[in-house]
């Protein structure tokens, strides 16, 4: 007897089932691909929704973790991932530089120089009084000291 579910492949090939994470080969998925998860009692096996040129589906299987938050992984399965040597890391020895503040400088900080680049700032906007629209709609403000009928 088996439980049979639809996953998504995670950024790191990681998939989550049962309050775990357990891996796929990242050469033969792609992030968020729905794989098929078949469990029993003692094993996890991550199956393809589409089988390669062979026929085969398996992509991977597991021992079944006991509790949750366990990471049930191989090592090979993560050949092919990004290492992370050329994305930005910070080793926690350095603290990051301040922003500057371009006001105090007289400088066009990146906000206000990207706010200048865009269209939408040459786009010249209509000003009215609000009781244009009042008029349009027919209602009156909420200054309007309307009759009760406790006044005589």
């Amino acid at each position: 007897m088996a439980e049979r579910h639809l996953r998504p492949v995670g950024k790191d090939c990681l998939v989550a089932f049962g309050g775990n994470l357990y891996s796929v080969p990242a050469r033969k998925v792609r992030p968020r691909q729905l794989v098929e998860v078949r469990a029993t009692k003692s094993q996890v096996a991550l199956h393809s929704t589409v089988p390669d040129v062979s026929g085969e589906t398996l992509l991977s299987s597991h021992p079944r973790a006991v509790g949750r938050g366990v990471v049930v992984k191989q090592d090979e399965h993560w050949d092919g991932l990004p290492t992370g040597k050329n994305r930005r890391t910070t080793t926690g020895d350095e603290p990051p530089p301040p922003r500057s503040e371009s006001s105090a400088s007289g400088r066009i900080g990146p906000l206000q120089a990207l706010l200048n680049r865009a269209a939408a700032t040459q786009i010249e906007v209509g000003r009215r009084p609000l009781s244009v629209y009042d008029e349009l709609t027919g209602t009156r403000p909420f200054t309007t000291n309307f009759p009760t009928k406790e006044s005589p």
